[in-house]
């Protein structure tokens, strides 16, 4: 008995003593991919929710496989207004207007993430072409004109002045474009990326789809760079201060063509990479990479070439990277990155997590160039490596999931605590389920206003997030940090996927 009790005995404080341990430092023993093998996280659930969120955000008729059931067909006559069919797409955020450079952005981003990490994806692979193809579906019908895109459906200012269900849609659906003569190369170039990018996503299974996409992407390119100028100044009372572009539209020139350099290797688009790289500004120190600034993300695509296809004429780029890199790497001696008291990097007050989503895709797609070369980052004397960018990008992540001093998820429907009153229409009103009959466009703002959490759960949508203090109101009408959007979520599904599989989940 004794010897029972006391082998009991040993156990037990073995077991805690593992416990105790563990915690400080998760299964230090277990590694795969620079990685502890267990996660505090389902990563796998995460990407599977990451990616369900776009259907949510869909335009047009829904097809019988509508995962997100609550909405219904919208904007069934979109386009109509120019005599164009521009019905699909998706609504970028939680209003009812099709922003054309967000969605073709978020197309670039979701693309970006199929190709670095659709091998990973197991059983999410299809999930995530599908969300790639309904963009590219749209953004074909946007572009079926030559030296013509369509960038916008609704007037936004009208749009904002209702609370409604996109089913119920009744303010004008007002059609904005760039052309010849009112030029948007912002505009155009990111569409030319997207569709180079898509490109690449159905070059092996459906090739007939992949060549649609990549000769209008030149088309489209073409158009761009032939025909300069902003569209924040072609277009201004409409996109701006929606989506103004304040970068200029030279990095989405120099972006553009490194996404048809990659999808077509033609010569051309390297010389063109050569000869206009620096007055596009390639080197510019701006870290800021979303919607509008595509600078960090170009450097980086590019790097790619000097480091595994050992273009030399590149090689710049990868000191551009680093430099990127270093500015993130807090102790480094050219860290100049805010993080929260709770460790979250934070860059602006209105929609911070985007950066947070877009900065961490491209750690670990760095990280992965980096070694694949065998290569480290050297930030004024300390030297990085790929781990380490990995472990920054994880812990991001996993603040994002819920490792955070609110203990919230920010992702709808991941965790046991995540936003409740998210600033989105479709998901804060009644579905048409429920509630078959019209809503009123002034009649939603009763429930905007309410303190009652949404009825409908957009799943897998990661909202603006916490401020500079990791404070969270979980208020509806604070779109900066309650506001879900595409482009927040296209470049963590390519995260995802690859934490899923370090560890072992997928």
């Amino acid at each position: 008995m004794t010897l029972s009790l006391s082998l009991t005995t040993i156990l037990l404080s073995l077991f805690s003593f593992f416990l105790l341990h563990a915690h400080a430092n998760p299964f230090r023993s277990f590694h795969h991919h620079n990685h502890p093998h267990f996660a505090t996280h389902n990563y796998r659930d995460a990407l599977t929710k990451s990616i369900i969120f776009f259907q949510g955000q869909r335009s047009g008729k829904l097809p019988p496989n509508q995962r997100i059931s609550w909405r219904r067909d919208s904007g069934l006559s979109d386009g109509s207004a120019l005599h164009v069919d521009l019905v699909g797409g998706y609504y970028d955020a939680g209003d009812n207007v099709k922003f054309g450079f967000p969605m073709a952005f978020t197309t670039t981003m979701l693309s970006w993430s199929v190709i670095e990490f659709g091998g990973l994806m197991k059983s999410e692979l299809p999930n995530a072409k599908e969300a790639v193809r309904w963009a590219t579906d749209y953004l074909l019908k946007a572009t079926a004109h030559p030296n013509t895109i369509y960038v916008q459906v609704g007037d936004a200012k009208k749009d904002h002045a209702c609370w409604e269900r996109p089913e119920d849609m009744d303010t004008p659906r007002s059609v904005f474009k760039v052309d010849a003569n009112t030029p948007g190369s912002e505009v155009a170039a990111e569409t030319a990326a997207a569709l180079a990018a898509a490109s690449l996503v159905f070059r092996r299974s459906d090739p007939t789809y992949a060549k649609i996409l990549v000769r209008r992407a030149i088309r489209v390119f073409q158009f761009a760079d032939k025909h300069r100028g902003s569209y924040s100044n072609a277009l201004k009372p409409f996109v701006c201060p929606f989506y103004c572009s304040y970068s200029g539209y030279q990095d989405e020139l120099l972006w553009g063509a490194a996404w048809l350099h990659k999808a077509t290797k033609n010569p051309m688009y390297l010389k063109y990479i050569q000869v206009n790289g620096q007055i596009l500004g390639a080197a510019e120190f701006d870290n800021t990479f979303g919607w509008d600034n595509k600078h960090v993300g170009a450097r980086i695509l590019l790097s790619k070439e000097f480091l595994v296809q050992n273009v030399k004429s590149l090689h710049d780029y990868k000191g551009h990277s680093d430099n990127f890199v270093c500015s993130l790497i807090p102790g480094a001696g050219s860290s100049s990155a805010q993080y929260t008291p709770g460790g979250l990097l934070f860059k602006m007050s209105d929609s911070n997590m985007q950066y947070v989503t877009s900065t961490t895709f491209l750690l670990v797609t760095y990280a992965k160039y980096l070694t694949k070369s065998h290569s480290v980052v050297n930030c004024g004397g300390t030297t990085v490596t790929p781990k380490r960018l990995r472990t920054l990008a994880k812990k991001q992540v996993d603040y994002l999931l819920g490792d955070n001093p609110m203990k919230m998820s920010y992702m709808v429907g991941y965790g046991p605590k995540y936003p409740q009153r998210i600033h989105h229409r479709g998901s804060s009103l009644p579905s048409m389920a429920v509630h078959p009959g019209k809503i009123q466009c002034s009649a939603g703002f009763g429930v905007m206003k309410s303190q009652s959490p949404n009825p409908n759960i957009l799943v897998g949508a990661v909202v603006g997030g916490p401020d500079q203090h990791d404070r969270f109101p979980d208020d509806r009408s604070d779109y900066e940090q309650s506001e879900p959007a595409t482009y927040v979520n296209a470049p963590l599904v390519g995260t995802l996927a690859y934490l899923a599989h370090s560890f072992g989940q997928l």
